[in-house]
């Protein structure tokens, strides 16, 4: 008889398919927003691409915490996924950032040959953003505390070190959105403007995802889901969030000073 292997404990499971179609009914549904100005299916994409994250996230929590299927083999495959999704991430953002240094190292005649171009007024970066990088990094510390905390078995000090996490990214959301706010230019506003909010809107929402997760790890915290042996729900939570840090320096330093 063929022994059963540990890989094999967790059942194949129909999210990743039907996800998948979703979030491309969801792509085309915005793309025809853009061109016609109907929403119907881009508002049906999303709703199924939420309800199959919730139905898939559940299995996943479930597999971990109660059945106990997560074993060491599914435990290193969870953990190169999730490192091959956050080299995805990266890739992702360099499209941006080639598109700022492209534009702004050699600027066309177009918009004058000079950066930032004429009539762009841009942020001061001694103000807003540079107390957006003290929150970002004064979180990475709070985030890599609470991870430590829970390896020393320390439960309730782990769940405070996450929700000061889980503030400052709710912080840093709030005062990206008054600087947006207080912009003098737009999306429209030429390259810089188009390289500048695509890049920093795109990191506002994946702090907004960031914080989502934090809140989730934080919730299961409290459920006793964790321990200091069995905690990679957690990890995966770090992991992502010391990303969101990095390309936030890289994006303060290129586009805020810098390009300033």
């Amino acid at each position: 008889m063929k022994k059963n292997h540990p890989y094999h404990m967790v059942t194949k499971s129909p999210w990743p398919i039907i996800s998948s179609t979703n979030i491309l009914t969801m792509l085309l549904g915005t793309t025809i927003w853009m061109k016609k100005s109907q929403m119907n299916l881009m508002v049906v994409g999303t709703i199924l691409t939420i309800m199959c994250s919730i139905a898939w996230w559940r299995d996943v929590l479930r597999e971990s915490t109660f059945q106990g299927n997560h074993t060491k083999k599914v435990i290193k495959g969870i953990k190169l996924g999730m490192i091959m999704f956050i080299l995805s991430e990266i890739m992702f953002f360099m499209s941006f950032f080639w598109a700022f240094f492209h534009s702004s190292l050699s600027p066309s005649i177009e918009i004058g040959m000079k950066w930032p171009p004429k009539s762009i007024l841009p942020f001061n970066p001694l103000e807003i953003p540079l107390l957006n990088t003290i929150i970002l990094l004064s979180s990475g510390a709070t985030i890599t505390w609470s991870h430590h905390s829970l390896i020393n078995n320390k439960m309730k000090m782990s769940i405070k070190s996450m929700m000061i996490t889980i503030m400052l990214g709710i912080y840093f959301t709030i005062l990206q959105k008054m600087e947006y706010n207080q912009s003098q230019f737009s999306i429209s506003d030429s390259v810089y403007g188009s390289t500048f909010f695509l890049t920093t809107g795109f990191h506002g929402m994946h702090v907004i995802i960031g914080t989502s997760f934090l809140v989730v790890c934080m919730m299961r915290m409290k459920k006793m889901h964790f321990s200091k042996f069995h905690h990679l729900g957690l990890e995966s939570a770090a992991w992502y969030w010391h990303f969101v840090d990095v390309v936030w320096m890289f994006l303060y330093i290129s586009m805020y000073w810098w390009g300033k």
